[in-house]
């Protein structure tokens, strides 16, 4: 189908969905798409400003790239309207949900037509490092590049699976940590500024389209379980004709040659529908977490610590309570 031709059926698709739902909300005709700071913005505006001047064009919505140093600058974004859809990692995106009116409509596709990607652990290719457990025993004398915060496969889930299960403080066990996006801890590595970075696989796989003589210089001493693929957010508060418009043209796009193109560029094949579903296994891993921290802590007096373990306890029943009822 041609973009003209899409661009007609999206348009009658928004007016019948208007019909529909209300027009409790004016439509919008510009929208800020917000991309987490997984690189550069110039590498990422490169890779995403063809995908997004085609939206422009299917929608007949003028669509503008929002990019910000941390994964929080576009988090915050949304929360103040200046971003109105986006793509974020799982744990950005339930903090997008929690905090921002953002709401989960999609979730990308990776090349291999998989829908989940990895942490990872990395090394230089010559380093003497070879498992998580090297790691961990010369923590002590190792330089550790972590990822932003909010970055689930370079902060949350190594955090956890490679870290608080092994009692191990990346900010504190380490001779040093510094945080830094995935690129920039992946040419760390493979220039010996730093000894050990946690990053996504996703990211190693655009460094070797990039810079395959940087990827080339890499080595996995450690990877998580995997993590679900990347979800696509709006604001809930956008009207239903505009919501049908984005969501069309996503679940849409990649089915022509050039398309194709333009997603291999991203590493990946294409989007599919989601909701914030996908957000619980995150959210599990956080109360996890923190439930592994409070009965850590000495220090807290024993009331106080069966209190606070009742009310994880309690939000991880009802989690697992929305699993089983979503099956």
């Amino acid at each position: 189908m041609t973009i003209m031709n899409r661009r007609n059926t999206l348009s009658l698709l928004a007016t019948t969905a208007a019909l529909w739902f209300g027009t409790a909300s004016a439509q919008v005709n510009e929208l800020n798409f917000g991309i987490i700071s997984t690189e550069s913005s110039a590498n990422l505006k490169n890779a995403w400003q063809p995908l997004l001047d085609d939206m422009q064009k299917v929608t007949g919505i003028k669509v503008n790239a929002f990019f910000a140093p941390d994964y929080a600058g576009v988090i915050e974004g949304m929360r103040f309207n200046k971003v109105q859809v986006a793509w974020m990692g799982n744990k950005s995106g339930a903090e997008a949900v929690d905090r921002a009116n953002g709401e989960v409509f999609a979730k990308i596709v990776n090349a291999d037509g998989s829908e989940g990607y990895w942490g990872l652990m990395i090394v230089h290719k010559d380093s003497p490092l070879r498992t998580l457990e090297d790691v961990l025993k010369a923590r002590a004398q190792l330089t550790l590049g972590f990822g932003d915060p909010n970055s689930t496969s370079a902060a949350l889930v190594p955090g956890y699976y490679a870290f608080a299960a092994n009692k191990v403080d990346p900010t504190r066990d380490f001779k040093r940590m510094v945080r830094a996006n995935h690129e920039t801890n992946i040419l760390a590595v493979a220039s010996k500024q730093i000894d050990v970075a946690t990053v996504a696989s996703d990211g190693v796989a655009r460094m070797k389209i990039k810079q395959p003589e940087k990827a080339a210089e890499l080595r996995e001493v450690w990877r998580s379980p995997l993590i679900p693929s990347d979800p696509m957010l709006w604001r809930k508060d956008l009207d239903a004709a505009t919501k049908a418009k984005v969501r069309d043209f996503f679940l849409g796009y990649g089915r022509d040659e050039r398309e194709k193109k333009i997603l291999a560029t991203l590493v990946l094949s294409g989007f599919k529908p989601s909701s914030n579903a996908q957000l619980v296994p995150i959210r599990q891993l956080e109360l996890a977490r923190e439930r592994g921290k409070i009965e850590a802590d000495a220090n807290m007096a024993t009331d106080e610590k069966k209190r606070r373990l009742q009310e994880i306890d309690d939000k991880l029943a009802e989690l697992g309570r929305q699993v089983a009822s979503a099956k």
